[in-house]
C-alpha cells in the first residue's frame, strides 16, 4: 500500500516558506540539501527548479528519483515524480497565492514554461 502524507505534513510542508531537499546520489548517499520554494496542491506537495531543467540540483534528483526533504520539522524520505503537467496551472496558482508578496519578476520565473517543465511531486517513502 503507497504511504501518504499524514494531515500534519501536508500543512507543515505546505505552509513551510522553504524545503531542504538532498537527492540521492547513485552511490547511495544524500547529496548536499537545497533550499527550495515548496507548495501543496490538495493532497500533493510540489517543487520545481527556478532556473529549468538545467539545474544541477533539478538533474539529481532525475538519477533515482529519490531523496531527502525537511520543512518546518517535517523530515522525510521521498520519491522525486514528474508531476502530471496537466496540474501546471494548478501548481502555477499555488506558487503566485503562496509566493505572491516577492517581485514580480521572481514570481514569472517560478511559473516560466521552463520552470514548469521540472514539476515534480513529492511522496512520502
Amino acid at each position: 500500500m503507497p504511504v501518504e502524507w499524514t494531515d500534519d505534513e501536508l500543512d507543515r510542508i505546505g505552509e513551510a516558506e522553504e524545503l531542504e531537499i538532498a537527492s540521492l546520489r547513485r552511490d547511495g548517499e544524500l547529496s548536499t540539501p537545497r533550499t527550495i520554494w515548496v507548495v501543496r496542491v490538495g493532497d500533493g506537495i510540489y517543487v520545481r527548479s527556478v532556473n529549468g531543467p538545467g539545474s544541477d540540483w533539478y538533474r539529481s534528483t532525475r538519477v533515482r528519483q529519490e531523496g531527502r526533504v525537511e520543512a518546518a520539522g517535517a523530515d522525510k524520505d521521498v520519491t522525486i515524480l514528474d508531476a502530471d503537467p496537466e496540474l501546471n496551472g494548478h501548481v502555477d496558482d499555488a506558487y503566485r497565492s503562496k509566493y505572491g508578496h516577492y517581485a514580480a519578476r521572481i514570481i514569472q520565473a517560478i511559473t516560466s514554461p521552463e520552470a514548469s517543465s521540472t514539476t515534480m511531486r513529492l511522496l512520502p517513502r
